[in-house]
């Protein structure tokens, strides 16, 4: 799926031109209580369904080693891929996803694609699971559904960020393994240095602020209820066309969490006075130094990924805020109760008198 324009995402169904015939699985790789799930997924889906599966060879290593009898029935009919360093290696045509796991899972399977994703359905395995909101005790059905058409689908924007190195004054450098997409945030920091990050913050190639403290985050609405909501920020909607900027405890106390239209060009600049460098990872993952006059741009990724609902985008996402985050669960108020003026003036008499008899009778 790819938007022409970002700003313009708004729910959508599924329509597939045809029924999907491969499905790419995800399993939540040395997790040994997911693999009875996996097995019995994976074998309906080539015997019942008759699809083809594909598995990262990774993870059917680590099934082989562990020595299941039933997964050996099957196991050469699947088709294996391996992922090189930079999270590439998937060149096989996918038309559905189907992850096990919670939502590191999620974040991984969105990271295997750099530009288009297809329709991705996740079932909660992990010990949060936002971003999956299937149970597996009824998969048949809900994977029946999905196959059908029957679902619904949230596009859930990504981040694409470049990274980019000067090596000298007045050379940078652009490398191809320096450029990745993200689904939840790109987080600058000062790692292990002792001092306060100076980040030069541009948007739209104009120079806005200095961000003085322990880094920032550039969030995309799906991750606004990730770290960026434990930094200060709001909670947003995974279909507003949005950016996310937040502070890391900055230094100053006005500065707040701010958010921007989705595509516009942000450069976030290491200041050449800083006094030391800063620290990059993406969805937490691939961390790097940036040195002094490195820069990370980042824009809206016009590929986002499509994730399929439970029930709807907006009864999921609210569901998602009540049961993983307990959003605004609280005891509710007694309320108060109106006495007839009579019926309160006869009570408040009788209680007077028998504070008085009590009175009396201690005395």
């Amino acid at each position: 799926m790819e938007l022409s324009d970002p700003r313009t995402m708004h729910n959508q169904r599924l329509n597939w031109p045809e029924p999907p015939k491969n499905v790419l699985v995800i399993h939540k790789i040395h997790d040994s209580s997911i693999l009875p799930s996996f097995i019995q997924l994976t074998q309906w889906l080539l015997v019942d369904k008759q699809m083809v599966v594909l598995v990262e060879h990774n993870l059917l290593k680590d099934i082989r080693n562990r020595g299941e009898p039933l997964f050996k029935q099957f196991r050469d009919k699947l088709i294996t891929f391996e992922v090189d360093r930079n999270g590439r290696g998937l060149d096989q045509e996918v038309d559905l996803v189907i992850c096990l796991g919670g939502d590191g899972t999620l974040l991984y399977a969105s990271s295997l694609f750099q530009s288009k994703v297809p329709p991705v359905m996740a079932f909660h395995f992990g010990s949060l699971g936002f971003l999956a909101p299937f149970e597996f005790e009824s998969f048949k059905q809900q994977v029946t559904k999905v196959i059908e058409g029957k679902a619904g689908v949230t596009l859930r924007s990504r981040l694409s960020c470049c990274v980019r190195k000067q090596e000298t004054e007045i050379e940078t450098i652009v490398d191809q393994s320096n450029q990745f997409v993200v689904l939840n945030e790109v987080v600058l920091d000062r790692g292990l240095s002792p001092f306060l990050c100076n980040l030069d913050l541009y948007i739209e190639g104009k120079y806005i602020t200095t961000v003085q403290g322990d880094g920032l985050i550039v969030s995309t609405p799906t991750g606004s209820t990730a770290y960026a909501v434990a930094a200060g920020a709001s909670m947003v909607h995974p279909s507003v066309p949005a950016i996310m900027v937040t502070p890391i405890c900055p230094h100053s106390l006005s500065f707040r969490p701010i958010v921007v239209p989705a595509g516009i060009q942000l450069k976030i600049l290491v200041s050449k006075d800083s006094r030391g460098p800063a620290w990059v990872s993406f969805d937490g993952r691939k961390r790097q130094e940036l040195n002094l006059g490195d820069e990370l741009n980042v824009t809206t990724s016009v590929h986002p990924v499509p994730s399929i609902c439970f029930k709807d985008p907006m009864s999921d996402w609210f569901s998602s805020l009540g049961e993983c985050l307990h959003w605004n669960e609280r005891k509710k108020q007694h309320p108060i109760v109106f006495y007839d003026n009579l019926d309160f003036a006869e009570t408040e008499h009788n209680n007077s008198h028998k504070i008085l008899q009590n009175g009396n009778d201690k005395r």
